[in-house]
């Protein structure tokens, strides 16, 4: 048997190698704190002002993100994003780029209003690339079941934004309630000060001049058209059901995501609420439908698991907060006091948390520092960014990560049907009367409410042409 020399065999296998345009440059040579182009993560944004740009500095701050372009309809939000990464191609319509980069790019960070998240998304995660998704993960219950079959589809790395989902909070609760300290989760309590912009006055009259750094065209997306008005623009957008998804899309996935993970739940069976409206003469209540109310209140049940009880999930917003539990000091905080918070209550006892899953501790708070539960869930030193690049970076299958779209999906759809049951609110059927009102009952597997037809509208928009 003819047997090559070490030296000659690597001397052909490196020639052969070059020969096939392929170069692999040994660690050492790079020099220390040079990443490989194989340990590089080449992104494009979607939204590159406000949130989007708290975005980009996370990931190009982890030192393994090149930003090969950057897309935003609004040259003034986009201004700072675009002077920081100057090598960065830029784009007013996400499509064009896409259409022109997607050869150069390896995932798309997604940091739009609400209205753009999912055919931002879905657009990346055809072509290939993992996308990392701002909370919530889509606009409407439709929109979160495709995309979540869509990453897998496609086997692409896919997170929703929901930044707490990484800390070390929600691990704790985790490990306290696997070993059993509040037993099996009943109840659910969440609230929050959202809105802390204007949300239940109705549309603002009028139009205003469109600025020229603005492509209103673009920035509608899928919506319907309308006018400009200078109201909605850069922040209360929140407040419209056509753009935003109110309180609970704002701050559900920082808040009931400690509870989701916490007690493992699902899709939920059934939602009912009421709610806050405009009150213009002595008893006579009005209601804004393109808006979101001022203040809800939200029951949903999820049905128990393996012989568990069934769980209630209760939601508040608006300023409203649950009853303060007999286990809490009078003068104790209750999760963040008005800004938000959560209590878990289960059949042998409590726990609470604030937003993020900050500050967890169990009720009466004097048993958190008597009781040492084993570490047995990893934590994310790294953050959830960096968790993200991380993953990416590693490829499909071989990566670990804390609101992937199979939780991200789920958590996403739940808030969003808490969103359908207020906008069923007041909504006639047949007969002239109010029947979404009453408990809806879902029927998760074909996404639709059983006993009320007219709301089954809120579970999937209608986009406008073009889009």
């Amino acid at each position: 048997m003819n047997q090559l020399h070490p030296s000659r065999r690597k001397f052909l296998r490196n020639a052969a190698v070059a020969a096939s345009g392929i170069v692999i440059v040994p660690r050492h040579v790079l020099g220390r704190g040079f990443l490989a182009p194989s340990d590089r993560l080449v992104l494009a944004a979607i939204g590159a002002g406000g949130k989007g740009a708290d975005d980009l500095k996370n990931f190009y701050g982890s030192g393994k993100v090149d930003i090969a372009a950057l897309c935003d309809v609004d040259d003034r939000q986009s201004a700072k994003s675009v002077k920081a990464y100057p090598k960065a191609k830029y784009y007013k319509d996400f499509r064009e780029m896409l259409d022109k980069e997607h050869a150069h790019i390896d995932a798309v960070s997604v940091s739009t209003p609400d209205n753009i998240h999912a055919i931002a998304a879905m657009a990346a995660v055809q072509l290939g690339k993992h996308v990392y998704v701002q909370k919530p993960m889509t606009h409407d219950i439709y929109e979160a079941r495709m995309l979540t079959e869509a990453v897998k589809k496609y086997k692409v790395v896919a997170q929703m934004g929901n930044q707490g989902s990484s800390m070390d909070g929600v691990r704790l609760m985790q490990e306290w309630y696997q070993a059993g300290l509040i037993g099996d989760a009943t109840a659910i309590h969440v609230w929050t000060n959202r809105p802390v912009w204007p949300q239940g006055f109705g549309k603002p009259t009028g139009h205003s001049e469109i600025p020229p750094e603005l492509n209103w065209n673009l920035w509608l997306g899928p919506a319907a058209f309308e006018e400009y008005h200078k109201e909605y623009l850069p922040f209360n957008w929140r407040g419209f059901w056509a753009f935003g998804t109110g309180a609970l899309g704002d701050m559900g996935c920082h808040l009931i995501d400690p509870a989701f993970k916490t007690v493992g739940l699902g899709y939920p069976s059934e939602v009912e609420c009421s709610v806050t409206n405009v009150v213009e003469k002595m008893w006579n209540a009005s209601y804004y439908p393109a808006c979101c109310p001022i203040s809800s209140s939200i029951k949903m049940k999820f049905p128990g698991k393996e012989g568990k009880p069934d769980v209630a999930l209760y939601w508040m917003d608006g300023g409203l907060r649950p009853e303060r539990p007999e286990e809490l000091g009078a003068d104790e905080q209750m999760g963040d006091d008005e800004d938000g918070g959560v209590i878990i209550t289960g059949t042998r006892g409590k726990m609470m948390c604030g937003t993020y899953g900050l500050n967890p501790t169990l009720l009466p708070t004097s048993r958190t520092r008597e009781i040492n539960v084993p570490q047995t869930i990893a934590r994310v030193p790294e953050g959830h960014y960096v968790q993200w690049v991380n993953a990416c970076i590693a490829g499909y299958g071989n990566h670990t990560l804390s609101s992937p779209f199979e939780y991200a999906g789920p958590l996403t759809e739940t808030i969003l049907m808490g969103n359908l049951a207020l906008r069923s609110w007041n909504v006639k059927d047949a007969n002239g009367k109010f029947p979404g009102r009453k408990k809806l009952l879902w029927d998760a597997a074909n996404m639709k409410i059983t006993n009320f037809d007219e709301a089954n509208q809120f579970v999937r928009r209608q986009y406008r042409q073009g889009w």
